[in-house]
């Protein structure tokens, strides 16, 4: 049995590793289909990427109910690292989940079952992060919408296969929907609601 001494560290400058990856995320999410880095590295537990890592230290606390897929929740050191580092109450109602840590994507729960917020907090919805293969080699994707002069192109080896197939019941329910971040190591990239996917020659 793993003992708080005996879990990965968190950030070793808690403040300046917060603020830096606070803006690798913002960055992600106003320019969709970009690659953002992740600099300052975390200890991550078993299952989860030193990326995410990095965004839960910086963007989780007692206030963000948390819902982990079957892999995760089933790590018990990865449970309690986030609960020593992060505070962030662990939910089995995602429809409740400010936000989702998805380590195996072929196991990703439909998307109307999370949080999609209201037409008056549109806000109050589930961000969905997606631990991938990669997000320099794989499928190509042509990405549109605000933040994007003209067509971004992305490369990316994605599970579930589907995944920009099914964002797109964001199209009938904005202003709400689900906000996607994909990890991949130390590599970022955001798909906020307001972005259409296709692959590229479709």
């Amino acid at each position: 049995m793993t003992t708080i001494a005996e879990l990965p560290p968190g950030f070793v400058d808690k403040v300046l590793s917060a603020q830096s990856t606070f803006r690798s995320v913002m960055d992600a999410m106003a320019r969709p289909g970009s690659v953002q880095r992740i600099v300052p590295m975390a200890g991550a537990p078993d299952t989860m990427m030193r990326g995410t890592a990095a965004i839960a230290l910086t963007l989780f606390d007692h206030d963000t109910p948390l819902w982990l897929d079957a892999r995760m929740v089933e790590s018990s050191d990865l449970v309690k690292w986030l609960k020593f580092h992060t505070g962030a109450p662990v939910v089995q109602d995602c429809s409740i989940a400010s936000f989702a840590l998805i380590s195996d994507g072929t196991a990703l729960p439909p998307l109307d079952r999370f949080a999609l917020g209201t037409s008056e907090y549109p806000d109050r919805s589930t961000t969905v992060i997606i631990q991938v293969d990669s997000l320099a080699s794989g499928r190509g994707f042509e990405l549109r919408g605000p933040g994007i002069d003209g067509v971004a192109t992305l490369q990316a080896s994605i599970k579930p296969f589907d995944l920009f197939e099914r964002l797109r019941i964001n199209e009938a329910l904005f202003p709400r929907g689900i906000d996607v971040v994909l990890v991949a190591d130390d590599a970022v990239v955001a798909i906020p609601r307001t972005t259409r996917v296709v692959s590229k020659g479709s």
